[in-house]
């Protein structure tokens, strides 16, 4: 078995990216410390064609070459927006019906293997701060969580890990 060298890659161009039909998906990133965190979020949502990020709070926004190291580029292709207040674009998008979930372990969570996303609705994946996650009032305004199974003994991923998870398993279910 050969690996494939990139020039014999499939690989949409970035006009192709910015005018293909997107998974009806949203991220939003609630205070990200990391810069490579937020790239490594932009390279999943590039791969899986999701249609939007929203950095919020002190989550840094591109250009910035700390990001560009994970991103690969992926800030060109994915669209994104910067909004301060992260309740404020989750009751926005509450209110046109997107069915907005945080990504926490809270008392009513759902096991992601139990998640069983809505045909032909919108979803939002809210991934939370490396140390505090999901704040408070954010996971209140959701009404909603998943969480993944996690069996070892630490009791969080990373969030560039748990967003390549979550977004796979909602592409799959698709």
């Amino acid at each position: 078995m050969r690996k494939l060298k990139n020039e014999e890659l499939i690989r949409k161009t970035v006009a192709d990216f910015k005018h293909a039909e997107k998974t009806p998906l949203i991220l939003i990133l609630d205070n990200i410390r990391s810069l490579n965190n937020i790239g490594s979020v932009f390279r999943t949502a590039d791969a899986f064609l999701i249609e939007k990020i929203y950095l919020c709070g002190i989550t840094a926004t591109p250009p910035h070459k700390d990001i560009h190291k994970t991103a690969l580029g992926a800030t060109d292709n994915v669209a994104w927006e910067y909004v301060e207040n992260t309740l404020e674009i989750v009751q926005k998008l509450l209110k046109e019906e997107t069915s907005v979930w945080a990504i926490e372990q809270t008392e009513k969570a759902i096991f992601l293997d139990d998640f069983s996303p809505e045909k032909n609705i919108k979803h939002a994946f809210v991934l939370g701060n490396e140390v505090r996650g999901v704040s408070q009032e954010v996971v209140n305004a959701c009404g909603q969580a998943l969480e993944i199974p996690q069996f070892g003994t630490k009791h969080s991923l990373n969030i560039s890990v748990a967003t390549g998870i979550v977004v796979w398993d909602y592409f799959t279910k698709m």
